[in-house]
């Protein structure tokens, strides 16, 4: 016997009080994220306006600003990569930004430095790098000053 509630649910929706709860900007629930397969090797700039799961190699920049990356396990990364938020189950060479949060799983290593309000890395994921976990809203400066170089220029008036 079927149960109503069940038979009234939209179709897709996995949690019925996901249906309720807003999406996140930039991300939409019940949409799969574009995937680069195992067999897919990309070379020079991969930019978009939607979540990503890369499981083949990427070389070069990864720019997916308001949006999740996801490394898959046989996905290898090396690239400069900058999204919303950035899960590593593969290899990833290079220096990691996130808005939101970096994430490297069991499975995953990053050879490079992280930039994260919030960092995670699991028990037996592989890291060599440096983390700056600066506060939601604030970015590292560019470039830094250098040492004993004043703040500001002098006010002449």
């Amino acid at each position: 016997m079927w149960k109503r509630d069940e038979a009234v649910r939209p179709a897709g929706d996995a949690d019925p009080s996901a249906a309720n709860t807003p999406a996140p900007a930039g991300r939409s629930f019940g949409k799969d994220p574009a995937t680069i397969g195992p067999s897919v090797k990309i070379k020079g700039e991969l930019s978009g306006s939607e979540d990503l799961r890369i499981d083949g190699e990427v070389e070069g920049r990864i720019q997916l600003d308001n949006h999740a990356l996801t490394v898959g396990p046989n996905g290898t990364i090396h690239a400069q990569v900058s999204a919303r938020l950035v899960t590593v189950q593969g290899h990833v060479i290079g220096n990691v930004s996130a808005s939101e949060r970096v994430e490297i799983r069991e499975s995953g290593s990053v050879d490079g430095d992280i930039v994260a309000p919030r960092v995670a890395i699991a028990d037996g994921a592989v890291f060599r790098g440096s983390v700056d976990m600066q506060p939601s809203g604030k970015k590292a400066s560019a470039a830094p000053q250098p040492a004993g170089a004043p703040a500001t220029a002098p006010n002449k008036a």
